[in-house]
Formats: C-alpha cells, structure tokens, sequence
C-alpha cells in the first residue's frame, strides 16, 4: 500500500509538474515572440490587403482561445475596396489568428491555421455595375521572386470561427438582398489545399432574403448542418450534405456552384419532404405566426424547387428556376369555429427560365377546400406568360365569408357577407394584340362588410354585381357589367354603375356617385402613421366610344359631371417628394377634362392649373395611353433642385432604379426624370424660378412635355439684371444622367455680376475675371448633364458669337506678357469695344475664331484654341500702323494662369482634345497638350486612340 501510494505521488507529482510548465511555456511564449508575430502579421496585411484596414490593440495569449495561442486585433475595421475605399466592409469587436506552434518555435514562422471573429457587422456590396466592395485580399503574383528577408505569415487553415455577426448583403447587378442578424458559423477543413471538404455549422437568429424588392423571407431563423466539396482552383463549391431547417421547415440541398469572373453557375435541387402545413406555414411573415399558434392545422406538404443555369449580368444570363408546393388533406380550425375548414388540398408548380416573369410558367393543378354542406371552393389555373398569357382557368365557389373568417380565426380582420363565383376561361390574354380568353362567368357578393383593428368604422353594405363573357377570344367580343357595385362608409354611400362592351373599341355606360374619406378608408387597411389624407367627391356619367375623342366624333360622346380632390396627397416612384393637391375642381365635357380650379403643391414650389386634358378615357382604359391636354400655368417659386430623383423627401415608394441610384450615389442629387405618357403643352408664368442657387425671375413662355422631354420655346426670364431670352430641350437617360439643348440669346448683361453669381460663367470663361463691362450673347449648346445636375463639359457641343459692346478689360496675363515682351504697356487695357467674339466648343476645347482689336496705334487679331481647364493655344498678330496691314506673329501656349509666347514664330503646341463617351457619359481622357510631333504621327495616334475608345 505504502508503494502504491509512493507511486500516485510521484505521478501527481510529475502531473503537477507537467501541468505547471505547460501553463509557464503558454505564459512566456507570448512574451518571447511578440515582435515575430506582430511583425509579420503586419506585413502579410500590408502584401495581401487591398482596402484600408484599422484597429485598436493586438494581444499574444493562450487564454482568448484557449488551447491556441492566438493573434487577436481588437476594434477591427476594414474598408471596402475600390471604388468602395470610404465604405466600412467589417467591423469587429475580435479578430484573431491562431498560430501553429511546433513552426513558431523550431522555425521561427508564423502559420495561421484558425481564425476567430467575435461581435461583427459585414456590409458585403455590389452595385448596378457589378463592382464588388469586398475584392480586399491581394493574392501574390507567381512570377514575383521569394523575398527571404520578410516573408511574413502564411494562411493554412484547419478551422474559421464566426461569432454573433450581423452579415448584410447587397447585390444591385441581380437585385438580391440578404439580411443575416445573429449569424454563428464554424467551418472545418483543409482550406489550405486545391481540394477539399467544408464541414459547416451555421446558426442565424434571423435572416431576410428579397428579390427585386420582393420578400421572400422576413425574420426567419435558419438551421445549417453542412458538408461543401470545394475546389480552390476553379471556385467550385459541391453540396454534398446540406440540412436546412428554415424555423420549423426543414430543407435538404444538393447540387454545385461555381463562381465565374463575370457572375456564378448554379444548379442547385432542394426538397421539403414529407412535413407538415403547420412547418410549411412557419416560414410565412411573421405577422402571420401568432395566428398559427392559436389555430389548430393538421395535414401534410411536401416543397420543391432547383436553380440550374448561370448568372452573369454583363451578358445578360440568369438561370431557371422550378418550384412545386403539394398540400394534402389539410385542416384549419379556430377553437371558436363551428365548422372548420376541411379537404384543403393544393397542388401549385411555377417554372421561370431565366428569372424572366415575361416567361413564366405557373399550373395551379389544384386549390380547394370546404367549409361544411354548401360552401366550398374550387380552382384550377395555369397560365403561360406574362404579357401575351396563356390563360386556362376554372374557378368556382359559394362561401360564406363569416365562416371562412371564423374558420381561420383571423384576428385582425372581420369580414361577412356571401359570395359567389363561377369562372372559366381559355385563350392567350394580350393587351398589344388584343386578345382575351374565351370567358364567360360572376361574381357576387352580397351584403358584405369589412371591419378591420386599425379603424372602428366598417365598410358597409358591400353589394356587387360582376359578369363578364368573351365569345371569340378577342376584345372585341369582351363584355363586363357591374350593376351593381355599392357600399357604405361612415354614412356615406358609394354607387357605381358600369355596362362596357368591345374593349377594342370600348363602348362604356359609366357612373358613379359617392363622397370617399380617402384617408379614413385608407386606415381601415393599412396601419395608423401613414400620411394619407384627402376627399374625393364624384358625380360623374360617361357614355360613349373609346374611338370617338380620337377621331374628332365628339358630338357622339356624352361624358359629364364633376369629380372634386381636396387634400389629397400623391405621389410618383420617379420624385422624391410628395404632391399636395389642394383642391381639385375637374368638370368633365364630353372629350375634354377640365382643370376648373387645381391649387398643388411640391415642396416648396406651388402650383396653379387652369385648362384641360384630352384622351383621359383612352389613358385609363389602355396600358400604353398617352395624356394630351392644354394648359395655363401660374406659380410663385418653383425650385427644380426639389424635383431631382435622388434628393431626399418623403416618399418611400421609389422606383428600383432610383432606390439603386441612391444607396449607390448618396451624395448625389440625380436629374429631374420626365414622365414619358404625356404631351402637354403649357402657357407658363412663373415670378420665380430657383435652379441650384440661380435665380430666375417673371419667367414667361410655352414649355411642353412630350415623351419624357421637356422643351421650352419663346421662354424669357431676368437674370443678373438682364432678360434672357431661351429656346431648349431636356430629356432624362437614367437617375443619373440626362442631356439637353440650350439656344438663348441675352442682351446687355453685367460681366462682372454673371462672373460672380453663374458657375457656368466662372468655369467656361475664366477670362471674364478680368473684364468690366456690358456684353451680349447670342449661343447653341448641346451637352450632357451629370448625378448632380451639372453640366459634362467634355460633352458639350455648340457655339456662337459673344459681343463686347461697351467693356474694360485690364491686366489679361495672356495680353499683358505680351506687351512685356514687345514693350507696349497699353496691352494692360486694350480697346475692344464692340468687337465680336466667334467661337466653337468640342471636346473641352474652344476653337476661337479670328477677330481684332485696338491697342494703342497697334491693330492685334487673334485666333486659336483654349480650353476649359485653361490650356492655350493662340495665334496672335500684331498689326504696325498704318491699319495695321503690315504685322508680325505671336504665339502662346501655357496655360491662362502662367502663359507663355513665342514672338515672330508661328508655331504653337497644339492640344489634344478630350473624349467623351456619350453612352456611358463618361470622360475617357481629358484634353492635354499635344506632344511635339509631327502631324502625319499626331493624326495618327489620335485615330487609334477613337478607335480603342
């Protein structure tokens, strides 16, 4: 027993030892090579990082992940790569590197082979163009020789770490969003080598996933149990085993993607077998998972759907998408429902080549339940298509709303009344063409009523009346006829009557009589906070043939009544903030709708119209309507910089290309984008106009919008004291762009007043710094405008004359070294009163035309080319009296600021002008001074450099 116990104490005792200098080597090697590490680690960064990276401290310990000695940065933050620098990529409370440690110690290296990253925000980027903000890592170049004096740390990982991250990304090239809040991930493998396998264990507290701003997915929590063959060399990654739980769904993938230069590969095949509508109905949005939790849901359901194709947005490539949803013998019951609903069976494929709706495939095989003896539903649809459908549905059904409603247990909405329906349809559905399915079918419902949380009113006295039959297939043989449709609301009816007849020529017998509370019934939908406000009160009988406004048969039309807006408050996905229409008095006269009295509001602007708008049935009725109509117009002020795209205001229904523009652009203000469905002519009177700063005072003239341009003709205004009179167009591209024409003549204006209050001036004519006086200008411009509403000088195009009529010009350099060098001090002040200016303006040059002047008893002419930077090119001659017909050359070249003159020499340095890209609007290269060549190799190279452009 004694050597028994001897035994035990010399193995604790040399346990204890061992323990101890375990714990000591763990202390003291951190101290032994923090410069090693550090250093090298530093310099791995500095080799391999692309984007700006930033931190706090750096700690060598055991203990932060223990057993491994770990590299760890604290308050991490990477920034973006180009153009992305400014942009925060990562930024993490803990980024640490674990160390191998037999290569630290025998060989004096840094190997990383585990990564941890703790508390982080990713903010993953790619715009419109496909460029990526997380191209940060720089690999290194095979060819580059091995530098044995610092060759830094090394990447060979056996194991990645992420926890509580918060990851956003953002594709704009294919519309995706994916927002990942809570996210743990541990990924093992050899991610050292070409080959090999990822074992992942993922966790996300709550994700988001949206497609073309369509969410898909919204605060789910997702289950990851995965293995991924990766293939370094091609980017390759194969789902080998994937176990998805999506909340209570549970998904198995397979399949592989590739990640190309220009996009991905995919072909990815999921399933959702043999579970439950109660899992299915998990990954619903959440508002509607408190329902499901007091709602008793029996019944099975199977999911399916692949994704096979590539995805390249240069070459305009996207996959296929198949989906299947099965739902079988499905029960739903409320705990308060006398009758549940039984036999709920759904069958529904959708199949989408390349992500095109225009394409898309959907066979609703089957939709039906019951809600006990004489109320049940059935419907059967597949269509093909989009814009020219192929339509084939039945649809049929008697149910009584209140016990559907109570069958559910909806808790936020009270509906009652009867409805009933019988559809069948058949045929190619096409607005261009035309076409619409053999139909023939109702719908009534009658005494219906809708009570909602959000308003304590209900919608009353709901009656409705539909049929619709089409014989032939075409619109012509199109009937629809709604006697009635009818309902209360806070004491007010609403009546409408509608017969219409041959949509191919639309006969209709319309009318309607009611007063809407818009922002009262708006909140009986939606929730409260909303600003929505606004009457409308109607009385309005039309009666007639859509053909005969548009072919001048008006006395065969009888439209009339009145339809009055006040307070109403619209918006459009192309201007950033709302209209506020005051009061809307509209009277309508059989072709014509009259503006009897329109008081809007923009912002600060303000408007008033007085006239009418033709083909308002023809608008309504077909997709493609254009808005014709004439109109006076009268304002206060109106600011333009409010109507650009992308300034800020407060509507939150913008068009995805602006929403993009936006987030891509934020400190751009964008252009003004033009409706393209009208052509209205206006008689515009305006006391002030506000265009970026510059004031435009009792402006006056006919403006007209006609498929997205706007044009001005006759149109005068004050400006700097003069009245400027313009004809010009205007025509957006894009939220970023936009190009326009200008003609506009001005007379007598102050120099010196449009050299301080015009940026234009300031920047094409530096020259007017040093001129006093009174001039008049006579010019034609075309250009392009950039995302902030300015113009691309590169790009403008024009010319005209520039008449000095009463000026002092004093201390020009160009003129004043020249007078240094010929010994005439009056070229400090020379005469050019009343001398015309001719000039052209290409490619950021101006190309001025010979003119002279009086210096003194010497007559100089001068001619040549600047430009807006400020480079020259001049030709100066120096006419001796007497008039000057015997004279001696001058050339200048330098710039404005520091010129420079060659006397009895003729040859210059020519520039080379700037090329503009008109269909990116970009500046391919700026203007510069010409190399000494000859000029055979000058238009040379300027040829092959169009080209290459």
């Amino acid at each position: 027993m004694e050597k028994f116990i001897k035994i035990i104490l010399k193995v604790l005792k040399w346990l204890g030892i061992s323990i101890a200098s375990i714990l000591f080597l763990m202390f003291i090697i951190p101290i032994l090579f923090p410069g090693t590490i550090s250093q090298q680690v530093k310099i791995f960064a500095n080799k391999h990082l692309a984007g700006k990276l930033d931190y706090k401290k750096t700690h060598l310990s055991f203990f932060r992940h223990f057993p491994s000695l770990t590299v760890s940065v604290d308050q991490l933050i990477l920034k973006g790569s180009k153009p992305f620098q400014e942009d925060t990529l990562l930024a993490a409370r803990e980024v640490a590197v674990g160390i191998n440690l037999k290569n630290l110690i025998f060989d004096r290296e840094v190997k990383i082979d585990e990564i941890y990253v703790t508390d982080a925000n990713a903010n993953v980027f790619v715009n419109s163009k496909g460029e990526a903000n997380y191209n940060v890592y720089v690999s290194k170049p095979s060819q580059t020789p091995k530098d044995s004096t610092e060759e830094g740390a090394s990447i060979k990982l056996d194991l990645i770490k992420f926890r509580n991250w918060n990851i956003k990304y953002n594709d704009h090239s294919a519309r995706v969003l994916v927002d990942a809040k809570g996210l743990n991930y541990t990924g093992k493998g050899g991610f050292s080598k070409d080959i090999f396998d990822l074992q992942t264990d993922l966790e996300i507290n709550k994700v988001d996933f949206a497609l073309n701003r369509i969410y898909y997915a919204k605060q789910k929590s997702l289950r990851a149990d995965l293995i991924t063959r990766i293939n370094t060399n091609a980017l390759t990654f194969v789902l080998r085993k994937n176990e998805l739980r999506i909340n209570d769904l549970p998904l198995k993938f397979t399949g592989s993607l590739s990640i190309l230069k220009d996009g991905y590969n995919l072909d990815i095949n999921a399933a959702s077998e043999k579970t439950t509508i109660r899992d299915m109905i998990s990954v619903l949005p959440p508002q509607y998972l408190d329902w499901a939790k007091d709602t008793k849901i029996e019944g099975n359901s199977d999911l399916f759907f692949s994704l096979k194709g590539r995805f390249s947005e240069p070459k305009k490539l996207k996959p296929r998408l198949n989906a299947r949803l099965l739902v079988k013998d499905g029960f739903v019951s409320n705990g308060k429902a006398p009758v549940p609903m039984n036999n709920l069976n759904m069958d529904l494929m959708v199949d989408l080549p390349s992500l095109d709706t225009e394409q898309m495939n959907l066979n609703l095989r089957n939709l039906s339940f019951d809600l006990g003896k004489n109320n049940n539903f059935r419907a059967v649809v597949r269509t093909k298509g989009l814009n020219e459908m192929m339509v084939n549905a039945d649809v049929k059904g008697a149910v009584d709303l209140q016990t559907l409603d109570h069958a559910l247990g909806l808790k936020n909405i009270d509906v009652r009344g009867l409805m009933d329906t019988n559809i069948k349809a058949n045929g190619i559905f096409s607005l261009d063409k035309k076409l619409f399915p053999k139909t023939e079918g109702y719908l009534h419902l009658k005494d219906g009523w809708l009570k909602t949380k959000y308003y304590p009113n209900p919608i009353q006295n709901i009656n409705l009346i539909a049929n619709i039959n089409n014989t032939d297939g075409t619109f012509k043989s199109l009937g629809v006829k709604l006697d009635p449709f009818s309902f209360d609301f806070e004491g007010n009816p609403v009546y409408v009557n509608a017969d219409l007849h041959d949509f191919e020529d639309l006969l209709y017998k319309v009318k309607a009589k009611g007063v809407l509370n818009v922002g009262r019934i708006y909140k009986v939908f939606a929730k409260e906070g909303f600003d929505v406000s606004g009457l409308i009160m109607a009385d309005l009988s039309l009666n007639g043939r859509q053909s005969y406004a548009t072919t001048g048969q008006y006395s065969k039309l009888d439209n009339k009544g009145t339809l009055i807006l006040k307070n109403i408050k619209a918006t459009t996905s192309y201007l950033p903030k709302s209209f506020y229409i005051k009061e809307g008095n509209f009277q309508f006269e059989n072709e014509k709708m009259w503006f009897r009295k329109f008081l809007a509001t923009y912002g600060k602007s303000d408007f008033a119209l007085n006239g009418y708008l033709l083909n308002t049935i023809n608008y309504f009725i077909e997709r493609k309507g254009t808005l014709h109509g004439k109109f006076g117009l009268n304002s206060n002020y109106i600011l333009i910089d409010e109507f650009m795209a992308l300034k800020d205001g407060d509507n939150a229904d913008k068009s995805i290309e602006v929403e993009y523009a936006k987030v891509e652009n934020p400190k751009s203000s964008g252009v003004v984008i033009i409706p393209k469905n009208l052509d209205v002519s206006l008689e515009a009177h305006a006391k002030k106009v506000e265009f970026k700063g510059l004031d435009l005072n009792h402006l006056q003239g006919l403006a007209s919008v006609n498929m997205g341009q706007v044009y001005l003709k006759n149109t005068s205004f004050d400006i700097i004291g003069s009245r400027m009179n313009i004809d010009a167009r205007y025509q957006d591209e894009s939220p970023l762009t936009a190009n326009y024409d200008i003609a506009l003549k001005v007379l007598d204006f102050d120099v010196q007043r449009a050299y301080k209050e015009i940026d234009m001036v300031r920047e094409m004519v530096t020259a007017a710094k040093n001129v006093k006086g009174i001039v008049s200008l006579d010019y034609k411009l075309k250009g392009d405008f950039d995302k902030n509403m300015k113009p691309i000088y590169p790009s403008l195009e024009g010319g005209g004359i520039v008449n000095l009529r009463d000026v002092e010009v004093k201390n020009l350099k160009m003129l004043s070294v020249i007078g240094d060098n010929v010994g005439a001090n009056a070229f400090n002040n020379p005469d050019m009163k009343g001398v015309n200016i001719e000039t052209v303006i290409k490619n950021n040059l101006i190309h001025v035309d010979k003119f002279t002047f009086k210096v003194s008893i010497l007559r100089p002419s001068i001619s040549g080319t600047t430009s807006f930077n400020g480079l020259l090119d001049l030709r100066v001659r120096i006419g001796l009296p007497p008039g000057g017909w015997i004279g001696f050359p001058v050339v200048v070249t330098g710039t404005h600021d520091k010129p420079k003159i060659k006397i009895f020499s003729k040859t210059g340095q020519g520039i080379v002008d700037a090329l503009y890209n008109t269909k990116s609007n970009k500046v391919i290269r700026q203007e510069r001074r010409a190399e000494k060549k000859s000029r055979v190799q000058q238009r040379k190279e300027k040829e092959a450099q169009e080209k290459k452009s």
